[in-house]
C-alpha cells in the first residue's frame, strides 16, 4: 500500500476541521488529517514524505466552467496566433502579416483574441492581408468572427444561408451578401470544422491538462465538450485508456439551439457516458447556448439595447417547453443541464424552465448551472437559490475595464445595469452555491489568487494592471473563506462529487494545491503576489514549481 505523509499549513475547507499540519495519504486517499505527530504513527516506515514546511496548503483547485480542446487548440492547434485583447485593428494587421509570411506552408489561418470596437470592418479587413487562403479572426470571448472571402467560401457562408441564419448572426451588405461578420450558431458550425485527427485531439487535452495542473487546478468542468471537435469525448476516453489523464474532468455534453427531441437528446448524453465516462473523464451533464454576449449585441437582456431600439439581444434557446423537457428528462438520468447565460433575460428564462420542470420531478437538487450571469435581477438571485440552481460567476471579469470595454456596456444597456454587473455577494447571500468559474480560454485567464483578489476588491491589482482597471459594484465583493469554497468544495458539489473531493477530509481523494500565502489571513496585495509550489493528484506531485 503506497503511503505519503503530507507536512504543512492545510486550509482544509472541512467546518469540522477547519486546520491541520499533516495528512496521511494511502493508496491516493485521505487516510488520516490532523497532526504531524499522530500522521507520522499511523504511517509505514517506508512512507513518502511531502514536507511544505510553512507554505499552505489547500484542497485541489476545482474550476467550473472552462473548454479544454478549445484551450489546446490555442496552446499548439489551429488558433495559431493569439493576440489577446487587442482593440488596434492596423497593428493587428501588421501582426497577422508578420505570421503568415512566416508560415506559409498553412492552409488556414485563424488569428483569436481580438476585441471589437466603435470601427466597424469586414471581409475587406482580412483580404487586404491574405486573399488566397481562408483567413478568420475570432474574438478573445469567441462569439464572434470575421472571414474573408476565402474563408466564406470554405465554411460555405453565402446570401442564402445568412437568410437562413438570420442577419442578426450573419451580417450582409447592402446586397444580402455576408460581409464576413458572423457570431453565436454559425461561429459554433464552424468551429468542428476545422482539421482536426484524433491524435490531435488528443495532444491538445494533454496540453491543456498541463496548462491546468500548472495553475493549481485538479479538477475542471468542460463546457459543452464537443464545441470545438466532434471526438472529444473520445479524446478523453482514449487518453483515460492509456494512463495519461491526471486532471479530472466533469463534462457536459452540448446540444443544439432548441433541440428538436429532448428525450433523443438526453438518450444520447446518456450513451455516451455510459460509453466515454471514467475515472478522470466523467460525463455528468448537458450543455446549452440561451444567448451570446452583450459585447456582440447577442447577449438576451430584460430590456433593448440602447443603440438599437426595439431589439434585445439573440434568443438562441427560447424554447420554454423543449427547454422544460431537456431539464425533466436529464433528471430522469440523473443528469444536469448547463446554460450559457449572459444576458438578464436569458437568466429570467432559464430559471421559469427550471421552476416549471420541478413542478414535475419534485427535484430540487438536479444543480443545474447557469454561467456567466452578467446582469440578474434581484428577484432571479432569489430564484436562483430557490430552484437549487447552481450561479457560476466570473470575479476575474468585474472590474470596471476603463476605455473601450467599459464604455461600450454603457452605450449598449445604461451606466445604472453596467454598474450593477456580475453579482457574488447577493448569490451566497440568498443560499445559492456559488461557483467561480474562468471560461478560459474564451477568457485569457485562469488564476487562483486573482480570483481571490477580484472577488474582494471587484478589480485588479494596480502593481499589476496600472490604472486601467477600477472597482465596480463593490457591495457584491465576497470574504475570502466564500471565494476559497467558490473554487473547491461548492464546485464539488456543483457535479455531485463533495464526497469524493473539495475538502481535505478522511476517506476523500488526496488533490491538493500548496502556495506560498495564507488566502484566508495575509494582506490581500500580498494575495496578489502569491506564488503556486506544487499540484498533488491521488497523493503524488504532478507539478513543483
Amino acid at each position: 500500500m503506497k503511503q505519503t505523509i503530507i507536512l504543512g499549513n492545510i486550509i482544509t475547507m472541512d467546518e469540522k476541521r477547519p486546520f491541520a499540519k499533516a495528512a496521511l495519504v494511502k493508496n491516493g486517499v485521505f487516510a488520516y488529517v490532523g497532526s504531524s505527530e499522530e500522521a507520522k504513527k499511523l504511517a509505514d516506515a517506508d512512507a513518502q514524505v511531502l514536507d511544505y514546511g510553512d507554505n499552505f496548503i489547500y484542497p485541489g483547485f476545482l474550476e467550473a466552467h472552462c473548454h479544454g480542446h478549445f484551450a489546446g487548440d490555442r496552446f499548439i492547434g489551429q488558433a495559431n496566433l493569439v493576440q489577446v485583447g487587442l482593440t488596434d485593428y492596423a497593428k493587428y494587421r501588421e501582426i497577422i502579416k508578420e505570421f503568415i509570411a512566416k508560415n506559409p506552408q498553412r492552409p488556414l489561418y485563424l488569428a483569436a483574441g481580438w476585441v471589437e470596437n466603435d470601427e466597424y470592418v469586414t471581409k475587406a479587413y482580412l483580404d487586404e492581408i491574405c486573399a488566397d487562403k481562408p483567413l478568420i479572426m475570432q474574438t478573445g470571448g469567441g462569439h464572434s468572427m470575421l472571414l474573408n472571402t476565402k474563408a466564406l467560401e470554405w465554411a460555405g457562408i453565402d446570401a442564402a444561408y445568412a437568410k437562413k441564419i438570420g442577419y442578426d448572426m450573419v451580417h450582409v451588405d447592402k446586397n444580402g451578401e455576408p460581409d464576413g461578420y458572423i457570431c453565436e450558431n454559425p461561429v459554433m458550425e464552424i468551429m468542428p470544422k476545422f482539421p482536426t485527427s484524433l491524435e490531435d485531439g488528443k495532444n491538445y487535452l494533454l496540453a491543456w491538462q498541463d496548462f491546468a495542473l500548472q495553475n493549481g487546478y485538479t479538477a475542471v468542468a468542460d463546457a459543452g465538450v464537443e464545441i470545438f471537435f466532434k471526438d472529444s469525448a473520445k479524446a478523453y476516453h482514449a487518453l483515460e485508456e492509456e494512463g495519461k489523464l491526471k486532471l479530472r474532468t466533469y463534462a457536459y455534453m452540448l446540444t443544439n439551439d432548441n433541440v428538436e427531441d429532448p428525450k433523443a437528446e438526453v438518450a444520447r448524453v446518456a450513451a455516451d457516458r455510459a460509453k466515454y465516462s471514467g475515472e478522470y473523464f466523467h460525463i455528468v451533464g448537458i450543455k446549452a447556448f440561451l444567448d451570446g454576449v452583450t459585447e456582440a449585441h447577442t447577449g438576451w437582456q430584460n430590456q433593448d439595447y440602447l443603440d438599437q431600439p426595439g431589439y434585445h439581444g439573440v434568443e438562441r434557446f427560447n424554447d420554454h417547453d423543449k427547454m422544460v423537457q431537456l431539464i425533466v428528462e436529464a433528471d430522469k438520468e440523473g443528469l444536469a443541464v448547463h446554460v450559457h447565460s449572459e444576458g438578464g433575460g436569458s437568466t429570467h428564462f432559464m430559471l421559469g424552465c427550471i421552476e416549471d420542470a420541478e413542478k414535475i420531478t419534485g427535484d430540487k437538487d438536479q444543480r443545474n448551472v447557469l454561467a456567466h450571469l452578467h446582469f440578474v435581477t434581484d428577484e432571479d438571485v432569489r430564484r436562483m437559490a430557490a430552484t437549487g440552481s447552481v450561479p457560476a460567476v466570473p470575479p476575474l471579469w468585474t472590474a470596471k475595464i476603463i476605455g473601450a470595454p467599459y464604455e461600450q456596456e454603457v452605450s449598449y444597456v445604461g451606466k445604472e445595469l453596467a454598474e450593477q454587473a456580475y453579482p457574488i455577494k447577493s448569490f451566497y447571500d440568498a443560499g445559492a452555491n456559488v461557483v467561480f468559474h474562468s471560461d478560459y480560454p474564451v477568457s485569457p485567464m485562469m488564476n487562483v489568487k486573482y480570483s481571490i483578489y477580484t472577488a474582494e476588491k471587484r478589480t485588479y491589482p494596480k502593481e499589476a494592471f496600472g490604472d486601467i482597471c477600477q472597482p465596480r459594484n463593490l457591495k457584491e465583493a465576497i470574504s475570502r473563506e466564500q471565494s476559497l469554497r467558490a473554487m473547491t468544495i461548492n464546485v464539488a458539489r456543483q457535479w455531485h462529487q463533495e464526497h469524493r473531493m473539495g475538502s481535505i477530509e478522511f476517506g476523500k481523494i488526496a488533490n491538493m494545491t500548496v502556495f506560498d500565502c495564507d488566502f484566508l489571513h495575509d494582506d490581500i496585495e500580498k494575495v496578489a503576489q502569491a506564488n503556486l509550489i506544487a499540484t498533488i493528484v491521488d497523493g503524488e506531485e504532478v507539478y513543483k514549481a
